[in-house]
């Protein structure tokens, strides 16, 4: 009677609590988080990530200590642009288009809006980062 009344215990302490992800080891920042990284502790925590599908194949944003939740703010997705990478500035205005070649003065990902000097005019603008790597100016 004592070992299934212990039983229950357990099990009933275990539906309370839900599975979070966690770091198997520390991912330093910028670093691709892969399947491998990642293990499920049993504790609730809010606002915390509980799939892999939305952790495994982001950025780390900040290092990812081994054992402590993963939370949305900690990753994001990877940079395609680099600091210093030589990147193509496009205008658009209408039918008008306007390309040039200039060099990013940040990193980031698709959508982020980032500084970049136009190589020709050594002048800074910003704008955001397109999917194949170039800087939509406005």
């Amino acid at each position: 009677m004592k070992l299934v009344l212990t039983f229950l215990m357990v099990l009933m302490a275990q539906s309370s609590w839900a599975d979070t992800l966690v770091p198997v080891r520390t991912i330093r920042a910028k670093q691709i988080i892969y399947a491998e990284d990642l293990a499920y502790k049993s504790v609730e925590i809010a606002g915390a990530f509980s799939d892999p599908v939305d952790v495994v194949g982001q950025e780390a944003r900040v290092s990812l200590y081994a054992g402590r939740p993963i939370r949305p703010g900690d990753i994001g997705p990877p940079a395609i642009v680099e600091r210093n990478d030589l990147i193509m500035l496009r205008f658009r205005r209408g039918s008008l288009l306007i390309l040039t070649e200039g060099r990013s003065l940040g990193r980031g990902s698709e959508g982020d809006i980032i500084r970049a000097m136009n190589l020709a005019s050594r002048t800074t603008i910003s704008g955001r980062i397109s999917a194949d790597g170039s800087i939509e100016v406005r």
